[in-house]
C-alpha cells in the first residue's frame, strides 16, 4: 500500500498519507500485512506452563479403552479417573480427565428430575 499509485493522478503515496486521509490505524496495515506474509498457521492454541507426562491424545485414548472394559453403558469421569489411577497406573488429574470426557462427548447420560408443572 506504501508503494500504491493514484490512479487518477498517477503518483504514488505512502502509507502513512493514506491512512490519514481514511482515518484507518496503520497497525492494522501492519498487522495484516503480518499476518498474511507468514506461512505459519495455528491449529490449536498451545498450552501453557509445563508439558504433561501423558499426552492428550493417549489419555483419551486410554479413556475410551477403559470405557469399552466396563459393562455400562456410561460412567462418570471420577470412576473412570480412578481405574486409570488404579488399574493402569495413569497419573493424570481428575479434573483433566473430566475435561476430556466432557469434550470428546464420553461423559455419562443423566436425566433431570422433572418438576412438577406450577399450578396457577
Amino acid at each position: 500500500m506504501s508503494h500504491a499509485i493514484s490512479m487518477t493522478i498517477g503518483r504514488p503515496f505512502g502509507l502513512q498519507r493514506v491512512c490519514r486521509v481514511l482515518d484507518f490505524p496503520r497497525s492494522t496495515i501492519y498487522a495484516e500485512r503480518a499476518r498474511t506474509l507468514s506461512n505459519v498457521t495455528q491449529l490449536a492454541p498451545v498450552r501453557r506452563g509445563p508439558k504433561p507426562k501423558v499426552p492428550d491424545h493417549e489419555l483419551l485414548a486410554a479413556i475410551r479403552a477403559d470405557l469399552a472394559r466396563t459393562p455400562f453403558v456410561g460412567e462418570g469421569a471420577r470412576k473412570v479417573w480412578a481405574r486409570l489411577r488404579i488399574q493402569d497406573d495413569i497419573r493424570v488429574s481428575r479434573t483433566r480427565v473430566s475435561r476430556l470426557m466432557r469434550e470428546h462427548g464420553l461423559l455419562s447420560p443423566h436425566r433431570r428430575a422433572q418438576k412438577p408443572p406450577n399450578a396457577h
